[in-house]
């Protein structure tokens, strides 16, 4: 009974992880359902990329605006599009802020109970006050400064 429910999660740990390059990644309809103004990019066949919001797309190509200007490429010409994914700043903020947080209040939790009857400088309970607002910024600080907005490929030319 084990053996055979550890090979159905092996399975279906295998179909969920292969998924992402099984399921349409070559369907130009992908790219056609894109929404106006979404940033993209455009790898062409001699290795030059394109950058831009996405304007439309049809059988025939895909129309970009880059600036002022609008571009059109063939499907034949295009052998990759992506799309920016979400920023995520805002999370890896709050992430960086509780990881900083709790190393400050660690940090002054030590510092703290180095108070003895011998120690000459004894600082209470302001370590603890102290280091864990600022380790937080800095530590949300260093959160905000992470990328997180990746390119994700939705079209593949194969």
């Amino acid at each position: 009974m084990r053996i055979s429910r550890a090979l159905t999660l092996l399975a279906l740990g295998i179909a969920v992880l292969s998924a992402p390059f099984c399921v349409g990644q070559s369907e130009w309809s992908v790219v056609q359902q894109l929404s106006s103004g979404q940033a993209i990019k455009v790898v062409l066949k001699d290795g030059a990329s394109r950058h831009g919001s996405f304007e439309s797309a049809n059988d025939g190509g895909v129309v970009i605006r880059s600036g002022k200007s609008e571009q059109t490429f063939s499907r034949d010409e295009v052998t990759r599009l992506l799309v920016k994914g979400k920023s995520h700043r805002g999370r890896n903020a709050l992430i960086g802020a509780g990881i900083g947080a709790g190393a400050g209040l660690g940090t002054g939790a030590a510092i703290d109970n180095d108070c003895s009857k011998t120690s000459i400088v004894c600082t209470g309970n302001k370590g603890k006050a102290i280091l864990t607002p600022v380790f937080g910024l800095l530590g949300a600080g260093i959160g905000a400064l992470i990328p997180s907005a990746g390119w994700h490929e939705v079209y593949r030319n194969r």
